[in-house]
């Protein structure tokens, strides 16, 4: 009967290592996910942050065909409006 208690008493104390690593590697797994979002969420803010940047580079390149083509006209117009 003592074999059998000492047995049971070390498959008890490796039960509770059992369930003690089980929960830590839940609590580890989940702490991951959230690091996995927030890094998500850093790399969308980094992206969006680039989509302004693009977007305003955009614009001024716009603004800048807008005066160049304002200018290519009044060229053309005034080589027009000078006899050849």
């Amino acid at each position: 009967m003592n074999d059998f208690n000492r047995l049971v008493s070390e498959q008890m104390a490796t039960m509770e290592k059992l369930l003690f690593l089980q929960a830590e590697l839940e609590r580890c797994q989940d702490i991951q996910a959230e690091l996995l979002a927030l890094q998500d969420k850093t790399d969308l803010e980094s992206i969006q942050i680039e989509i302004q940047q693009m977007k305003k580079e955009l614009k001024e390149i716009q603004n800048i065909f807008e005066k160049q083509t304002e200018e290519v006209i009044n060229s053309y117009r005034e080589m027009d409006l000078t006899p050849s």
